[in-house]
């Protein structure tokens, strides 16, 4: 298949157009911290879409100086930078761009997520030919891409997704069981509860929650258990989806193994929020008082209650300095966002009032999401309605309340998302 080539309009202003590519590759940035925010819904990241989709567009308006700003910036290839070249490569249907960026990609681990929100961006006439070349390639990180881009665009991969469960690359079997729960492979169930004793964490931990959301309990509670209670990477993701997942006395067991290690403080705030027992919610409110888990907090008692506390003028003013914000030393390799950023401060006294006048409405020893019991009508209306946070949360209880249910993509651009939850009714 031979290079599409645009040639340049004769109105192409190159300052403009390069003003194109750092503006998608910073609005790229931004989004890649969004969907994750708390304080963030659907239709705030419907207007940065719209930007970035703007942004796109003058680089395709470009023809090729529209690319050429795009590899330009590869230079100091970010997030950003190759999301911004990979959407047009993707565009351009240009298999010899692709293919570079590929091996950058590759090569450069850390822009990983830049090159597979394109291909989760892109839309589906621009994808099918090369989406099959990737599942079919010889180049294991080449299927991981492929797989990946077919969860993010709730398309089942087919037998490419279950040939990679036994690949020996770590990273593209890691993919496939992640991507066998999204999409709902129940057929895959068996495969995953094999992975459970996988040598690699990430495979566990894809394993386990794969096999949570395909309706397995018994094996995947202990593995998710074993994951939640031990330090390391996955141990945030495996505790949310175990609590979720067990009834809510084992829950609470969870709870107190956690609390044993003072350092797990913040799990555990989070933790009672996730189990959604209103038993925890006076503890909750004492650690309001710490400004260092007060937002965590007020964020784990509106899970459970729905309180909105900045609507319900539940807040207060942050105190001075702040919280603990971002790490903003320049000589730190480790700068990185406040992830209580975007929380409201809530006031302790306020909420303590709010709790008083209407902790009737709420059963100790009984779940709360978002103040009702998680079932899949109210999931899908926080899917309609709610901060992202929840919005991911809502996505999986769907899936737990609902075997054989695709996870929905939060993180899918908005409009896309729109048209499934207009589908969905």
């Amino acid at each position: 298949m031979s290079a599409t080539v645009t040639p340049a309009p004769h109105s192409a202003i190159p300052i403009i157009v390069m003003r194109h590519a750092e503006e998608s590759a910073l609005l790229c940035n931004q989004r890649n911290f969004l969907v994750h925010a708390a304080h963030v819904k659907l239709k705030h990241l419907r207007r940065i879409d719209d930007r970035l989709a703007a942004h796109l567009d003058g680089l395709a308006v470009a023809g090729d100086v529209g690319w050429a700003m795009c590899e330009a910036a590869l230079a100091n290839a970010g997030i950003g930078e190759l999301f911004s070249a990979t959407s047009r490569a993707i565009e351009d249907k240009n298999p010899a761009r692709i293919g570079k960026l590929l091996a950058l990609a590759e090569a450069m681990p850390a822009t990983q997520p830049g090159l597979t929100f394109a291909f989760g961006w892109a839309s589906a006439q621009h994808l099918q030919s090369t989406v099959r070349n990737l599942l079919t390639s010889d180049v294991a990180f080449h299927r991981c891409v492929g797989i990946a881009t077919c969860g993010m665009h709730q398309v089942d991969p087919g037998a490419a997704l279950y040939a990679s469960l036994d690949s020996r690359d770590a990273l593209l079997r890691a993919r496939a069981l992640r991507v066998a729960g999204e999409c709902a492979r129940l057929d895959l169930e068996d495969a995953c509860v094999k992975a459970l004793g996988d040598a690699d964490s990430e495979c566990r931990y894809w394993a386990a929650r794969s096999t949570a959301l395909l309706g397995e309990r018994t094996r995947t509670t202990a593995a998710l258990k074993g994951e939640a209670l031990r330090a390391g990477l996955f141990q945030a993701r495996a505790l949310r989806t175990g609590i979720r997942l067990v009834e809510l006395p084992q829950a609470h067991e969870w709870l107190k193994a956690l609390a044993k290690e003072p350092a797990n403080v913040r799990l555990l705030v989070e933790g009672a929020g996730i189990s959604g027992d209103s038993y925890y919610i006076p503890w909750l409110i004492k650690q309001m008082a710490d400004k260092k888990l007060t937002r965590l907090a007020g964020e784990a008692f509106s899970t459970i209650t729905g309180v909105d506390l900045a609507w319900q003028d539940l807040e207060c003013a942050p105190p001075e300095g702040g919280g603990a914000g971002p790490n903003g030393d320049p000589d730190d390799d480790h700068i990185a966002m406040d992830e209580d950023d975007g929380l409201p401060w809530p006031d302790p006294v306020k909420v303590k009032v709010w709790w008083d006048a209407n902790q009737h409405n709420f059963q100790p020893g009984a779940r709360y999401f978002m103040g009702q019991p998680p079932t899949v009508e109210h999931c899908k209306k926080i899917l309609r309605e709610g901060y992202q946070r929840q919005r991911i949360a809502a996505a999986e209880y769907l899936c737990l309340l609902q075997s054989g249910t695709k996870l929905f993509p939060t993180s899918a651009p908005a409009w896309r998302q729109e048209r499934w939850l207009k589908q969905m009714g």
